[in-house]
């Protein structure tokens, strides 16, 4: 299946796009706030590395193997508020989530509607069979996110990542694209 171009996917209160080059400081501010990078695989994230991710989205689509990081902003001023993910492999029926939103947008509901936006073009758009999402076990508001979209926890992977110092435990949820069918129709 020819992998769709990628415009922007339209929420009530968000838009999920491509990143550009205005994006970059907002992106290294939360990217760099060690509350946000927490639960994340960076740390001292920069300019150059903020630049070095946005270029290498240019042409890019997301549902071709590897990962696209898409742009979450605000509706009304296209404000760059966070980010949010897609992985895929050679076999493009499959993807793996993630998401980022900074601090001071966080808890709002924004980080749920940018998860199910995802969700709806990785199933709607891409017609993909199965999502995946891995989270930190120790990361209850990123949890709480995908369970809220449907997503259900299918494995608690004990010690299996060295991360940022220590042995640390994930959370595996997955969704079929059934799953998705069936619980939009209602």
């Amino acid at each position: 299946m020819a992998v769709p171009e990628f415009d922007r996917v339209v929420a009530s209160r968000l838009v999920l796009r491509r990143l550009r080059a205005d994006d970059l400081e907002a992106l290294v501010a939360y990217r760099n706030d060690p509350e946000v990078a927490r639960y994340q695989s960076w740390s001292d994230y920069d300019a150059k590395r903020g630049s070095a991710l946005i270029e290498s989205m240019h042409g890019r689509q997301p549902g071709e193997p590897g990962w696209f990081q898409f742009a979450i902003a605000l509706k009304d001023t296209d404000a760059l508020v966070g980010d949010c993910a897609l992985r895929t492999d050679d076999d493009v029926r499959t993807g793996e989530i993630g998401f980022t939103l900074s601090r001071q947008h966080q808890g709002k509901g924004l980080g749920t509607e940018a998860v199910r936006a995802l969700l709806g073009y990785t199933f709607d758009t891409l017609q993909m069979h199965r999502v995946i999402g891995v989270t930190d076990a120790k990361n209850t508001a990123a949890a709480t996110v995908l369970e809220r979209v449907g997503m259900r926890r299918e494995g608690h992977y004990l010690e299996n990542a060295w991360f940022k110092g220590a042995w640390g435990d994930e959370f595996l949820y997955a969704l079929l694209g059934r799953e998705w069918a069936r619980a939009t129709k209602r």
